[in-house]
């Protein structure tokens, strides 16, 4: 059983109902809900106000965050990237210690 865990953010209604931003991107199912209150933010505060100004552009422009898979999957691509550029450079230098042993 594969296990898709996601992080969603929503608000509870003064009714106790839970509304949940945005679509949720699991299939149709039963799901589990585990619920944690957000911090709020200090009022004021210069940087959490250009904070939320940002965030605000940034809904208002239609742009998602990455998702977790996204960022694992560029993570991995970069990993697999440094691990090819460190075995040419192995290869290099095994090329290279060939090359000092042979006579001139």
């Amino acid at each position: 059983m594969t296990t898709n865990t996601i992080v969603l953010q929503g608000s509870v209604t003064p009714d106790g109902t839970l509304e949940v931003e945005g679509k949720v991107p699991l299939p149709p199912g039963k799901v589990q809900i585990t619920l944690s209150p957000m911090p709020d933010l200090p009022a004021g505060d210069p940087f959490f106000e250009m904070l939320r100004h940002i965030w605000a552009m940034r809904q208002k422009a239609g742009l998602q965050p990455r998702t977790v898979d996204q960022v694992e999957a560029e993570r991995r691509h970069f990993r697999d990237e440094i691990d090819e550029e460190i075995a040419e450079a192995g290869r290099l230098q095994e090329e290279c210690w060939q090359a000092r042993q042979e006579p001139p």
